[in-house]
């Protein structure tokens, strides 16, 4: 059984950065994709990047240009690096990872943007 844990929230000023790592427990042979979600104070879990086996790469319009994740290839699991943050960024970010014999999510790391 996979498990993933987040790492790398914190608080930061808008404008700043951030770097959210996932690691996992257990090995993770092959993906499927691999992305992240966010889920603000009474917000519901939305997708804010995803990153498929092929390296395609999707993001919302609200952290297009801002956002981008990448890849640990040994280990088959997903960073997050965060620019130009917005205090409208403020929410618990997940990793997930999906593969051929699950899908797999980490219990989330607060990220704060505040002056």
């Amino acid at each position: 059984q996979v498990q993933l844990v987040e790492s790398g929230g914190g608080l930061v000023q808008p404008g700043g950065s951030l770097r959210l790592s996932c690691a996992a427990s257990g090995n993770i042979d092959r993906v499927y994709f691999m992305a992240w979600y966010r889920q603000g104070p009474g917000k519901l879990r939305t997708e804010v990047a995803r990153l498929s086996s092929l390296g395609g790469t999707n993001y919302p319009d609200s952290v297009r240009g801002r956002f981008t994740i990448s890849r640990d290839n040994a280990k088959n699991t997903p960073y997050l690096q965060m620019n130009s943050l917005k205090p409208e960024d403020t929410a618990v970010y997940f990793c997930n990872v999906n593969t051929p014999t699950g899908n797999y999510w980490g219990q989330g790391t607060q990220v704060t943007v505040s002056s």
